[in-house]
């Protein structure tokens, strides 16, 4: 299958611009003999539209997501723990036309990613987001048992390069670790927990990941082995700025900020003490902000200590270093301090197929644009040997000859 992308329009030829790869032992294309092995932490599924509506037990049915004319005459959508969204008819063109329906089968996947260098995927939901989307946590565990079933027989055959994570609404917490324990059977790659296990804005009478109460979950993980990831845009709604810039603020703000929640829960609490098999990261968040997240819960943990409860056998930032990643598309600012805050095995590159905030089809050219301050060992982790040491993906044979990746198959 040969995919025809079609020249960027004026919105997207900025996408093209590289100050290119000279000096590199090793490039991001896709036609270098000697090309880094690359895993993309993050890419969207194109669920079927019935999905939920076919599979779902028929008591939950009325309560799916769904589109609604309102008193105005105009069409919403309507999902049970966000406001109504008003639907726009935008037409996508060139290349925005090419993400926004790619991505409809695993061949297609495969055929698309290797065009943009990748080797293997990470994949979560896509209209499937907003299965964490209700304080009902029986709702929300149905709706994952759906999505992960479907995921498997689409996808279980390609687990080697296509791997999806296991949807959990941890709130529930008896199901959670059935469906934990019976997806770690299957083969699943890994898990996708939300940024909080309680949907809303936040709370401090609602259960948070810090609070003994998710012991027996964090037991049931460590059990099976398989790392945690939270994706942007899951715990609460990211859709809570109207009108002005509002698309700009909900992204940055509202989306992609709360994401350190949830690794904070982590590293500050003693979970990782007590359970310290785990390996959890933030999912389409960026990593620039990860110096400064880790930075300031140490300062916390010293200069309020009188307060600080429990004490810790390290630093926040110690347990995030062993046991914590971060993806991102593009994030030069992340990047150009990872090595001085010792961050290079915590962070891994994402392509975010097919979405708009991602960089395919022409990742190469972002790699170039934001990791020319890297040696080739560093670009070479965070672009795949750090996640197929996470995620345990296979390398193909052509990567075996070179260095870094057979000292990654030794260990």
């Amino acid at each position: 299958m040969t995919r025809i992308v079609p020249a960027p329009d004026e919105n997207n030829v900025w996408r093209l611009d590289t100050p290119g790869s000279e000096g590199w032992p090793r490039t991001a294309h896709a036609d270098d003999p000697n090309k880094y092995f690359m895993v993309s932490t993050d890419g969207h599924v194109q669920e079927p539209a019935d999905l939920w509506a076919t599979r779902m037990d028929r008591r939950f049915r009325d309560r799916l997501p769904t589109m609604t004319t309102g008193a105005d005459g105009k069409r919403y959508q309507k999902t049970e723990g966000f406001r109504p969204v008003r639907l726009r008819n935008i037409e996508f063109k060139g290349e925005d036309g090419l993400r926004n329906a790619a991505g409809q089968t695993p061949e297609e996947r495969i055929a698309d990613l290797a065009l943009d260098g990748v080797d293997a995927e990470i994949l979560f939901p896509n209209k499937g987001l907003t299965i964490w989307a209700t304080p009902d946590a029986v709702f929300s565990q149905a709706m994952c048992r759906v999505y992960n079933e479907w995921a498997w027989e689409t996808f279980g055959d390609y687990n080697d390069r296509l791997a999806p994570m296991a949807c959990v609404a941890p709130a529930d917490m008896d199901p959670a670790i059935a469906e934990i324990e019976r997806c770690a059977a299957l083969g699943f790659r890994g898990l996708s927990l939300p940024c909080k296990p309680v949907w809303g804005a936040p709370d401090h009478a609602a259960l948070n990941y810090n609070l003994p109460e998710f012991d027996p979950l964090w037991s049931a993980i460590q059990e099976v082995d398989l790392p945690i990831t939270f994706h942007v845009s899951t715990g609460r709604d990211p859709r809570t700025s109207r009108g002005n810039g509002g698309a700009v603020i909900n992204y940055a703000v509202h989306s992609l900020a709360p994401t350190m929640e949830p690794l904070a829960n982590l590293c500050a609490s003693g979970v990782l003490a007590k359970f310290p098999g785990l390996r959890f990261g933030s999912v389409e968040a960026g990593i620039g902000w990860v110096a400064w997240a880790i930075q300031a819960m140490d300062e916390a943990y010293l200069k309020h200590h009188m307060f600080v409860r429990p004490k810790l056998e390290m630093l926040p930032s110690d347990y995030f270093r062993q046991h914590g990643f971060a993806t991102f598309q593009e994030d030069k600012a992340g990047l150009d301090v990872a090595r001085e805050h010792r961050l290079v095995d915590n962070f891994m590159w994402a392509n975010d197929y097919p979405h708009h905030e991602g960089t395919w089809p022409h990742s190469a050219e972002a790699i170039e644009r934001t990791m020319g301050q890297l040696t080739d060992g560093e670009r070479a982790k965070i672009l795949g040997l750090n996640a197929a040491r996470v995620f345990r993906f296979p390398v193909p044979e052509r990567y075996l000859t070179q260095p870094d990746v057979a000292a990654l198959n030794a260990a």
